[in-house]
C-alpha cells in the first residue's frame, strides 16, 4: 500500500487548492477526482476537514505554487 494521499482525497484536495491558489474551500472526491462525487465541507467529518486543512497547509509552508506564466 501506498504511503501518498489518494489522488482526489480530502489531502490532496486541500494541497491542490493551496497549489492552484484557490483560497480555502474544504472537499474531496468519492472515486475519481472531477468524475467522481464530490463532498462538501458541510458532509465531511472532522477528521477529513482537518486532512484537507493539513494538505493545503502542508502546501503552503513547501510554497510549492503553479506558476501561472508557463501555465
Amino acid at each position: 500500500m501506498s504511503d501518498l494521499p489518494r489522488h482526489g482525497g480530502p489531502y490532496d484536495r486541500g494541497s491542490m487548492d493551496s497549489y492552484y491558489d484557490r483560497g480555502t474551500q474544504p472537499h474531496y472526491y468519492i472515486g475519481p477526482t472531477h468524475g467522481g462525487k464530490r463532498v462538501e465541507e458541510a458532509d465531511m467529518t472532522p477528521e477529513e476537514i482537518e486532512e484537507y486543512y493539513r494538505g493545503y497547509n502542508d502546501n503552503e509552508r513547501a510554497r510549492n505554487f503553479k506558476n501561472w506564466e508557463y501555465n
